[in-house]
């Protein structure tokens, strides 16, 4: 786990909301929250009628939202709960079935901030610690950015008054400090190789991320391969190889091992297998493989962009988004050094400036964009800008 020093904000704790159906469930995760030194559980509930029904009352930051459960379901309490409270944090967890995949898409859609797959049985130990790990990081770091939001909205109280100082008789009274400037991050220039590819990372926000991008570049990928790791398990990249090819118009699928990587088409990195690339010949291909985690994550982005330099060396362009963690910033820096360029979407647009905050902190971006002016962007490039 994080250690304290993670904690979004020194004020108060995030108040989080765990509704599921099974009490056993509810208990592992109030017991995990518990546990940390930054959160607390506000209610443990049974159903979607209950948690709209005590919302008001118990007022969470964040809300771990069950899909199937009786009275009233996660899919149906969603938009109930974000009428009353619009800028509650919605995380929602179901077991790894495609209904279930459906249904978190279509949360996403009506505003629920992420998802995340329950394993099948919390006595399988592996399962049972990823899915603690990454249901902790989601609700500190989507709690953390919703608690800024609202402190940045809510206007400041008054402060108490300050005690009178005759400042002629202060021998150490100094002029008040200038405000600190805005850090300005260090872009670097586009590389001078035309791109013949384009590399795309993403986790925590990327599924909508993905959809808006993917529909505006259509000139980009008629005429280029586009690479897409997205951290996501099984099942939920099935689903989202769906989703991307309606948005683009355009061939969308997993990828598939040695399968040759085309010109016109989008290929996803299958959940639960890394996806590089490979030379065979004159043609790429894909390549998977059942390694261990890279940055905790399978898929993971770095070996996709640590692959693509032994294909493309330096005529790669390639796109962090949305996301929590670091994957891409080390595969970003190597692309980078072989001559090509690394474009991230800015902080204000992200759900979580974690990837992305990654790869403009390390000085490696060419750019750093809000979502909508990453696509015109791409455009742009690809066709002959090198600016």
């Amino acid at each position: 786990m994080s250690s304290p020093a993670a904690a979004p904000t020194r004020q108060r704790k995030l108040r989080v909301m765990v509704v599921d159906d099974s009490v056993v469930i509810r208990g592992m995760i109030s017991r995990w929250i518990g546990a940390e030194p930054d959160m607390e559980v506000t209610a443990s509930l049974r159903t979607g009628l209950d948690a709209v029904n005590q919302l008001e009352r118990v007022n969470p930051d964040v809300a771990v939202l069950d899909i199937e459960m009786p009275e009233l379901d996660g899919i149906s309490a969603l938009p109930r709960l974000l009428a009353k409270k619009r800028d509650l944090v919605i995380i929602m967890a179901s077991t790894l079935t495609r209904r279930n995949a459906e249904i978190s898409f279509k949360a996403l859609s009506l505003g629920a901030s992420d998802y995340i797959p329950k394993p099948e049985s919390t006595r399988e130990a592996t399962a049972a610690e990823t899915f603690h790990h990454d249901l902790i990081q989601k609700i500190r770091h989507l709690g953390a950015k919703a608690l800024r939001r609202a402190a940045s909205t809510c206007p400041t109280p008054s402060a108490p008054l300050a005690p009178v100082v005759d400042r002629a008789r202060e021998p150490t009274a100094r002029p008040a400090a200038a405000p600190a400037a805005p850090v300005q991050l260090a872009r670097r220039p586009f590389g001078n190789l035309a791109p013949r590819v384009l590399l795309i990372g993403s986790s925590t926000g990327g599924p909508q991320a993905l959809m808006t991008l993917i529909a505006d570049i259509g000139p980009v990928i008629d005429r280029f391969p586009v690479l897409i790791t997205q951290h996501m398990p099984p099942t939920f990249t099935t689903i989202l190889a769906e989703h991307l090819a309606r948005a683009s118009r355009r061939p969308a699928h997993e990828a598939v091992d040695g399968e040759v990587v085309k010109a016109g088409r989008i290929y996803l990195a299958p959940g639960g297998r890394h996806m590089r690339v490979v030379r065979h010949g004159t043609e790429t291909a894909i390549a998977l493989d059942d390694g261990p985690p890279v940055n905790f994550c399978k898929p993971a982005v770095d070996p996709l962009f640590n692959s693509a330099i032994d294909v493309w060396q330096g005529a790669i362009l390639s796109v962090i988004l949305t996301g929590m963690g670091s994957d891409g910033m080390r595969g970003g820096k190597e692309i980078v050094a072989a001559g090509g360029s690394v474009i991230a979407q800015d902080e204000a647009t992200s759900v979580v400036w974690g990837m992305p905050g990654a790869a403009a902190n390390a000085g490696i971006c060419a750019a750093i964009l809000p979502l909508n002016q990453i696509a015109p962007k791409l455009v742009r490039l690809f066709s002959g800008d090198r600016s």
